[in-house]
């Protein structure tokens, strides 16, 4: 069966890394680290239990894809972020 298409955003630069989504994804799909957030796409099923979870509305669910989103936030204050 084909993967769903991604509709899942994690807003680069925003999360506090609290851990409120990693404990309600069914699929084991949030990576979380020290200071660093990750979307395991293989695994998420768009369920949007994170998005639902996330108190800082760091977690977005958009219906029509997440490709034109950034995936990185800046390094520098004014840096551009690549699409």
């Amino acid at each position: 069966m084909p993967q769903p298409h991604l509709m899942i955003h994690i807003v680069p630069g925003k999360c506090d890394y609290c851990g409120c989504c990693v404990g309600v994804c069914p699929e084991d799909a949030i990576e979380l680290m020290e200071s660093k957030i990750a979307l395991i796409e293989d695994r998420c099923t768009n369920c949007r239990k994170c998005v639902w979870a996330c108190p800082w509305e760091v977690i977005e669910f958009h219906r029509e894809g997440v490709d034109h989103l950034p995936k990185q936030t800046p390094h520098m204050l004014n840096e551009a972020v690549k699409f």
